[in-house]
């Protein structure tokens, strides 16, 4: 997250789920095929926790399935019939699970055992989100990590206190390491507090004709973002990437209705895992794909 594209990407993702509210759905089939009701809400539609928000336990869901693949719901109670009727959002970071095989982020091989932090539990309790997609942590640690050195390569520019280069001893006594590192960082001290440096007889500053332009690091940096869009599966426009083609958005909605195109992978394990969880059969559990796709301010309003 200390990249700004993936942290831009993260809380795109988001921001769209935890926005968009939830639906029942009751699916039947006649001769015409299947017809599809909106029924009433479930209370935990709304409120999925009674100690945590819809936005917050949404935006944490995408949060876990985007970076580790998986995201945990602890069943906090139960209805009658024994459907879960509330719930809390548990870290992944928490939660380890045993398995004679795992392939991505799902153990295909059955689940053993499960703990949470360090303490074993009961599989059945918990609602576990497994991503369609693999890890952003796993698939994207090569970018990330290449990000993250452009970055401190410009903040090194960005901090230095004059033009790149180095001291050079030009008479007396051969200095040793330990006294050229010493010279070297009470030269960049003092020019952090003065204006105006004064060095001796036998030391000279020598500028370096490295720079950025150069180095080319703000290409680089450019082409990361590419890249990290790339892994992160959100187009490259919504994140301010440079996309190499004219491809862009006309207006807001039709750059929110991008991004809930990028989002089908999240939105569709969400919605089957909690159908599958909660609900009987013939009912289904769907974001409002209407309210999704509109706007803040985008609502008409009438005419007095």
């Amino acid at each position: 997250m200390r990249v700004p594209t993936i942290s831009r990407a993260r809380d795109l993702l988001a921001g769209l789920v935890s926005t968009t509210p939830l639906e029942h759905v009751e699916t039947s089939y006649g001769p015409g095929g299947p017809v599809e009701t909106v029924l009433p809400p479930e209370p935990w539609m709304i409120r999925p926790s009674d100690e945590q928000t819809y936005a917050f336990i949404m935006s944490w869901t995408v949060d876990d399935l985007m970076f580790t693949g998986r995201a945990y719901w602890q069943i906090v109670a139960r209805y009658a019939d024994g459907r879960p009727r509330s719930f809390r959002w548990i870290p992944s970071a928490l939660v380890t699970i045993d398995s004679p095989l795992v392939v991505g982020n799902y153990p295909v091989g059955g689940l053993l055992s499960m703990t949470v932090s360090g303490l074993d539990v009961n599989p059945a309790d918990y609602v576990t989100f497994y991503s369609s997609q693999s890890p952003l942590l796993l698939t994207g640690s090569r970018a990330i990590l290449t990000a993250e050195r452009l970055d401190a390569s410009a903040q090194r520019f960005a901090s230095n206190p004059v033009a790149a280069g180095y001291l050079k001893q030009t008479g007396g006594d051969p200095l040793s390491g330990d006294d050229l590192s010493d010279l070297a960082e009470q030269w960049v001290e003092l020019r952090e507090g003065l204006s105006v440096a004064a060095l001796g007889l036998d030391v000279d500053f020598r500028e370096s004709t490295i720079d950025p332009s150069r180095l080319q690091s703000v290409e680089s940096r450019q082409h990361q973002a590419l890249e990290l869009s790339r892994v992160a599966n959100v187009s490259p426009f919504l994140i301010g990437a440079p996309t190499g083609s004219g491809m862009t958005y006309q207006n807001a909605q039709q750059a929110r209705a991008q991004l809930a195109q990028d989002a089908l992978p999240i939105l569709a394990v969400i919605e089957e895992t909690l159908t599958d969880r909660t609900l009987p059969r013939g009912r289904s559990v769907r974001f409002d794909r209407d309210a999704m796709l509109r706007t803040v301010g985008s609502e008409e309003v009438p005419n007095p």
